[in-house]
């Protein structure tokens, strides 16, 4: 069995296309908020939300209609050439890779609107061939349209074999921008019991046990906390090693219930804690949410920069409140000091914030 040589990983799959990033950048995306361009009145409201969502995603799969899936299509071109997106990133999710749609999706946007679409989110991805067959198709359509830069995959996990394939997924192009969860799609193809988009279960739970009688009988009758427990801790754990191992970015998916906003920002907490660097949205107000969920707060910047500043060149141990901090202590804060650094760049509210911390003193 033949191999392809490593050294040929960052060459262009076409002649004439951009060659790939070496490094994908960590572009702030606390919120991909999702919009369906075949809807005129939600992508009127388009322009306004530039600046106040890190990501707009033009949607062409799941909640766009079939016969709507032209015009979602052509509407995304309309507002990509009519919009400047300054800040904000342009994403697209194309139609799944067995539909009769992908391909005109492909065809009909990269010469179109290549040099504004930032990354094309692809659904239901199931092992690396998929990329593959993504990463040539792009490389082509970029050499033809002459376009200067790569334009980014992100692979949603919907299935099984998807998530037990996540490792070679990851690593399949330098193309690769990150993954997201997708548990309504997942949770069908394991054939999981759940009818919810995300979130809990309240029947996926521990009991705490029994008391006992004076005789030692088990009580099992008797009131008893209920602890509900997260179905996809499991799933995310797995995809953000994945992501980091290949130096590329993981996401929680969507929170379906809308009308729950407590919920929903437990969940997105969850994720941001176990390493997701953003989620999607579904409704303008779980942008409020992701935003601030993920982005790390001033109490948290506040000791990560006391810690910095106490560790020096890094080596040895300090105490801060009655904490022993050493060098993996201070790796932990230089991921909130960097992050805070780089969505101060582009949140001004979070920048006010940041900046009236007051300086941490060197030890």
């Amino acid at each position: 069995m033949s191999h392809k040589s490593a050294k040929d990983f960052f060459r262009p799959l076409a002649v004439g296309a951009p060659a790939p990033l070496r490094e994908i950048p960590a572009r702030p995306s606390r919120a991909i908020h999702f919009f369906d361009p075949s809807n005129e009145k939600m992508a009127a409201k388009i322009p306004a939300m530039v600046g106040t969502v890190d990501v707009l995603l033009g949607n062409l799969e799941d909640a766009v209609k079939a016969d709507n899936k032209v015009a979602a299509r052509e509407g995304l071109v309309r507002i990509a050439q009519s919009t400047d997106f300054g800040p904000t990133q342009l994403w697209t999710r194309i139609n799944a890779l067995d539909s009769p749609w992908v391909l005109d999706d492909l065809t009909t946007l990269v010469p179109a609107i290549g040099d504004k679409l930032d990354v094309i989110m692809v659904p239901k991805v199931q092992g690396a061939e998929d990329i593959h067959y993504v990463d040539r198709l792009l490389a082509q359509l970029e050499a033809k349209a002459g376009l200067t830069r790569p334009i980014l995959i992100h692979a949603i996990l919907e299935t099984a074999r998807g998530v037990a394939n996540v490792e070679e997924i990851c690593g399949a192009s330098p193309r690769m921008q990150g993954l997201s969860l997708g548990p309504a799609d997942l949770a069908a193809d394991r054939k999981m019991k759940t009818t919810r988009v995300g979130g809990g279960h309240p029947g996926y739970l521990v009991r705490q046990d029994p008391p006992r009688g004076e005789d030692g009988t088990a009580q099992v009758d008797a009131q008893r906390n209920v602890f509900q427990q997260d179905l996809w801790h499991y799933t995310i754990a797995k995809m953000v090693d994945a992501c980091a191992t290949h130096g590329i970015y993981p996401y929680y998916g969507p929170f379906g219930d809308i009308a729950d906003v407590v919920a929903c920002e437990d969940q997105f907490r969850n994720a941001f804690l176990l390493g997701c660097v953003g989620t999607w949205s579904l409704h303008p107000k779980q942008i409020a949410i992701a935003n601030r969920v993920f982005s790390p707060s001033v109490e948290d910047i506040d000791h990560a920069r006391r810690v910095v500043a106490a560790m020096g060149d890094g080596t040895g141990a300090v105490m801060i409140d009655g904490k022993m901090e050493d060098d993996a202590s201070l790796k932990q804060c230089l991921v909130l000091v960097e992050l805070a650094e780089q969505l101060a760049e582009i949140d001004p509210e979070l920048k006010k914030l940041y900046d009236a911390i007051p300086a941490a003193e060197e030890a």
